[in-house]
């Protein structure tokens, strides 16, 4: 499992990381700039001029976001404790 973190005190709202997601590019609207409408299928969008995380357990962890932000406001960590490979903590 993959959390997204955005840091709105860097965000410019651009929108590149929308664009480059290829989660988003399920959702028609967001080929050409329109923005992604359907919140269902999304990571992320742009709402009130900042990224905003949308459905983070939808993220693939591929970096496409990250290397599209030109002033590094995104960053993918992995979340070990849901990790499907972690070893079980309960005893029998």
């Amino acid at each position: 499992m993959y959390r997204l973190v955005v840091y709105p005190e860097k965000c410019h709202g651009c929108g590149n990381c929308v664009v480059a997601c290829p989660v988003n590019a399920r959702d028609p609207n967001t080929y050409g700039g329109k923005g992604p409408d359907d919140e269902s299928i999304i990571v992320i969008k742009v709402v009130n001029g900042v990224v905003s995380v949308i459905n983070s357990e939808l993220c693939g962890g591929c970096g496409a976001c990250v290397e599209a932000c030109p002033v590094n406001a995104i960053t993918i960590t992995v979340n070990k404790s849901q990790d499907l490979g972690a070893p079980s903590t309960s005893s029998v």
